[in-house]
């Protein structure tokens, strides 16, 4: 897991109120949309992160 992964995970194990999604992930680590996706997908792999529902578009993750 790169750093910058663990600082994002870590902002929403602190509370954050907003959704884990890529939108939100791109804003708050000032990288593009597709970085974001990267990450994410890679946490998926992982399986840190897994999607909450079957939404094709803006899909919310949970921390599992």
């Amino acid at each position: 897991m790169s750093e910058r992964q663990k600082e994002m995970l870590n902002i929403w194990l602190d509370g954050y109120e907003g959704k884990l999604t890529a939108k939100n992930w791109s804003k708050l680590s000032k990288k593009s949309l597709d970085t974001a996706l990267r990450d994410i997908k890679d946490l998926v792999d992982k399986q840190i992160l897994r999607p909450k529902d079957n939404n094709q578009r803006n899909i919310e993750y949970e921390i599992l």
